[in-house]
């Protein structure tokens, strides 16, 4: 991806409604709630229980879909997440999509998988997120697409009939990668903004901590964030890194292990939502911040998880979660401990140069080891900044300018790493067969 020719600044109406735009409640990994948000789409234009279903979606969905929790449920895979998308799902509650499950609703969704009703084939496309389902009962049959970004249907027909239909003009238009974002124009509108604009945030700081409490109570996935916790108090040496590493972690392992509760995600991830958030609510609890300084470094490490991502993708062979979002939450912790514009970009530049190759594997109980280690890496990049220290301009992608930095994680993930992706998931397919 190129960098991007900036026409003008944006304003704070602007940044506060891609804030709000990119920001948006999720129950479950989003990937097979978008294959469940097709499916229950189709089966409602249908209009009845349907015989069969076909499913075609892309690589990136289906590595992102084969081995996580789906929630309400002690189940996991994509399989799953179609089979309950058709008896259960609510089209209109979009990722919220699987609310309401019951047990009724997983042994029909487990009967269905059983008779043999859900076919399901890897789709040969450019888009990294596309899902096409298609519902059939005897001589009707409805579809559903969903392309380039989770809710966005393109296209839904029934018995060939077209219902409803979205240009790829308008789909791009819409998708993220036109905000023409800037570290230093993110940077000011965080200071100049008045805090009542950024109360919306609440919502973020009440979801996403409820999951953290959550996770590290119950026993969810590897427990990597309630192990560190318990080891932390154990010891009697919980410091700031294991308090907010610990704390953030325990979220993922409750997400991908099908907890019930939702997240706030950002840009299409809920690991992304937690990993931008948390680490910054985690950071303000311990520093005793107060809430105007926790809301602007919230502000900040979304639209800088946002920003990055726009260079990213959607969907890519690199680890959102712990690249993007983690990159945002060491500007917003840099900003906590009082660190100023400088010092942010130096927080940047040093988390390119640290964490850039970690890779996305599927969404999995996994994920809670990389936003471990990428956090982690977040609160020592933001220290080293805060000392001045910035990863130099000679050293591999990064460069002296921050926004070319960034450009170049960009081109790493969307064409330096393109064959990765399908080396991963013919890796994660054979495991299967």
């Amino acid at each position: 991806m190129e960098m991007q020719t900036l026409e003008k600044e944006l304003t704070d109406t602007e940044m506060i409604n891609i804030m709000k735009r990119e920001i948006v409640c999720a129950l479950g990994c989003t990937e097979p709630s978008a294959v469940a948000l097709a499916v229950a789409k189709a089966r409602e234009t249908l209009g009845e229980e349907p015989e069969k279903i076909l499913l075609h979606v892309s690589g990136n969905i289906l590595k992102n879909a084969m081995s996580v929790g789906i929630p309400g449920t002690n189940l996991k895979g994509i399989e799953t997440a179609a089979a309950l998308g058709c008896v259960a799902g609510k089209a209109e509650y979009g990722l919220e999509v699987l609310k309401g499950v019951d047990e009724a609703h997983i042994r029909q969704a487990q009967e269905m998988i059983s008779q043999g009703r859900l076919e399901i084939q890897l789709k040969d496309c450019e888009e990294r997120l596309y899902i096409e389902a298609k519902c059939i009962s005897k001589d009707k049959s409805a579809e559903a697409v969903i392309e380039r970004y989770h809710t966005n249907f393109v296209n839904v027909c029934k018995n060939d009939r077209v219902i409803y239909f979205k240009n790829k003009e308008a789909s791009t238009e819409e998708a993220t990668g036109t905000y023409q974002l800037t570290l230093k124009g993110i940077w000011e509108f965080i200071k100049r903004c008045p805090l009542e604009q950024l109360q919306f945030l609440k919502e973020v700081v009440d979801v996403n901590s409820r999951i953290a409490e959550e996770g590290l109570r119950g026993n969810y996935g590897m427990g990597v964030g309630r192990h560190l916790a318990d080891r932390g108090r154990r010891q009697k040496d919980m410091d700031f890194q294991t308090h907010v590493v610990s704390y953030v972690s325990a979220a993922a392992d409750a997400r991908m292990a099908g907890c019930a509760l939702p997240v706030m995600a950002t840009t299409g991830s809920g690991n992304q939502g937690l990993t931008a958030s948390l680490p910054v609510i985690a950071a303000a609890g311990w520093l005793k911040s107060g809430d105007e300084e926790m809301y602007r470094a919230l502000a900040l490490s979304e639209l800088v998880t946002i920003h990055v991502k726009e260079y990213i993708g959607k969907l890519s062979a690199l680890c959102g979660c712990a690249i993007a979002a983690s990159i945002g939450s060491a500007c917003g912790i840099t900003c906590l401990l009082g660190g100023q514009y400088k010092n942010a970009e130096c927080a940047v530049k040093n988390m390119v140069a640290d964490i850039s190759g970690l890779i996305c594997d599927g969404a999995k109980a996994g994920c809670a080891l990389k936003i471990a280690t990428s956090v982690a890496g977040a609160i020592q990049c933001a220290y080293l900044a805060l000392e001045g220290v910035e990863a130099p301009d000679h050293d591999g992608i990064v460069c002296g300018d921050v926004e070319e930095t960034i450009c170049n994680l960009g081109n790493l993930g969307n064409n330096g790493m393109r064959v990765t992706d399908h080396v991963i998931l013919d890796m994660m397919m054979a495991k299967e067969s």
